[in-house]
């Protein structure tokens, strides 16, 4: 059942919002190997919904989300805890005194929250190996990794915990667990959705956004949190295209195949990717060591060592390296720019192919095996480099999942939210939720 029949059914009092946090509190519970869950928050959930059934009862309407549960990575704050952004040096940090402006407007629309989310320490890393909360096991195999760094939320949902959840992305952290979970995600453009209360990793490139399991409930989200949903264009005036050279590289065959699948679609390449997602590396790098520069002189062995000695490194480099990757991003906008310009509707993969196994954590690239939780943004980086809005959509095949993005102009989330809808109808996308295990 899809989150906006979840809230009819609420709003008309067939089904009690109480009930529906008592039940997905009851799934967290039932499920703790997932390791997507890093809290659950029973008081406060019972709370939220038992106002949204009084609100009913007073012949009020509580709003689109009515009773809907969902979670959000722990980098929101929650009013009364700490926001450890999953570290384990912030676990006992002052609790928040509010909400992040996210969490209250969907409070406002109703919607109960029910838990935080695992996630790469600080959200830096692609796999969600967490040092302190576990690594999220992906709900479709748990052998292999749900992705990251929001890896706890896609997983929450891909496992039908909750409704939707909501994630953050720098450099792919919503785009490639969402693909690898199976499920729809949105990274919006730059700035677009509201950043209050949101623990900060990357300020040119930090945004946040949801995960659902359709193209409709995601839609439905992503008005909430912006305020209005976001115009689209007909899709008639989308000429979309797939983008190859760059992207088109290292792709398992399954992945080929579902980007056949999608249709006779134009081939267009982009020159200078490859320095984008350099640019992108340094800008993550020098913006995340800089910001962490003070706590880690202070007390660097709080930090996971895979954490701690990237962030240094980055804190090393010369300002104006920085400046030459953000004067680089100018360069590559424009010419993707005239692509979108032309094509309203750019695709690419999430990644090469299904999520690795835990027990293998590598990436072929050119033949060669890299570390997944560094690379696994081959094709995402280069892409919120620019701040453009993507959706994250899962291919209807039969196999693991697989992800692709699908890319609009800035300013376009309508469009991109439309597209996904669009190929959802014609049953070329599609989530692959998996029912919760019990343990």
């Amino acid at each position: 059942m899809s989150i906006a029949l979840d809230a009819d059914a609420v709003r008309c009092g067939r089904v009690k919002a109480v009930d529906l946090a008592r039940e997905a509190i009851g799934r967290i519970r039932a499920d703790p190997g997932l390791l997507a869950v890093t809290r659950c928050l029973e008081a406060r959930a019972l709370a939220e919904a038992a106002g949204v059934d009084a609100q009913v009862a007073r012949g009020q309407d509580p709003g689109p989300l009515a009773g809907v549960t969902y979670a959000v990575k722990d980098l929101f704050d929650v009013a009364g805890l700490p926001t450890t952004a999953g570290a384990a040096r912030l676990e006992h940090a002052e609790p928040a005194a509010c909400d992040a402006e996210a969490i209250v407007r969907l409070r406002a629309a109703g919607a109960v929250l029910v838990a935080t989310c695992n996630m790469d320490e600080f959200a830096y890393g692609f796999v969600t190996d967490n040092a302190r909360w576990g690594i999220t096991r992906n709900p479709h195999d748990r052998a292999r990794f749900a992705g990251g760094s929001s890896g706890g939320s896609a997983a929450a949902v891909a496992a039908g915990l909750v409704g939707f959840a909501l994630g953050s992305d720098t450099n792919g952290s919503i785009r490639i667990p969402a693909g690898l979970c199976g499920v729809y995600g949105i990274k919006p453009t730059h700035g677009s959705l509201p950043m209050g209360g949101v623990y900060p990793f990357v300020h040119t490139l930090d945004d946040i956004g949801a995960f659902a399991r359709s193209a409709g409930d995601l839609a439905l989200i992503d008005s909430v949190l912006r305020g209005q949903a976001a115009a689209a264009r007909p899709l008639s005036d989308l000429d979309p295209a797939i983008l190859g050279g760059w992207f088109a590289q290292n792709l398992t065959a399954d992945m080929r195949d579902g980007l056949a699948g999608l249709g006779p679609l134009p081939m267009v390449e982009i020159e200078g990717v490859a320095q984008a997602r350099s640019a992108a590396f340094l800008i993550t790098a020098y913006e995340g060591g800089h910001l962490h520069a003070a706590a880690l002189r202070e007390a660097p062995l709080s930090y996971d060592p895979a954490t701690r000695d990237r962030l240094i490194a980055g804190g090393a480099l010369p300002d104006a390296i920085h400046a030459e990757a953000l004067a680089y991003r100018a360069v590559f906008a424009e010419r993707m720019r005239r692509l979108l310009d032309r094509h309203g509707i750019l695709i690419a993969p999430v990644v090469m192919g299904p999520a690795p196994q835990m027990a293998d954590p590598a990436v072929l690239i050119d033949g060669a095996a890299k570390p997944a939780r560094a690379n696994l943004g081959l094709f995402t980086q280069p892409i919120s480099f620019l701040g453009l809005p993507v959706v994250a959509a899962p291919l209807a095949v039969p196999a693991l999942p697989l992800g692709v993005q699908l890319i609009g102009a800035p300013g376009a989330d309508g469009d991109v939210l439309a597209f996904a809808a669009d190929l959802e109808r014609k049953g070329l996308v599609r989530s692959h939720p998996v029912a919760p295990e019990q343990e």
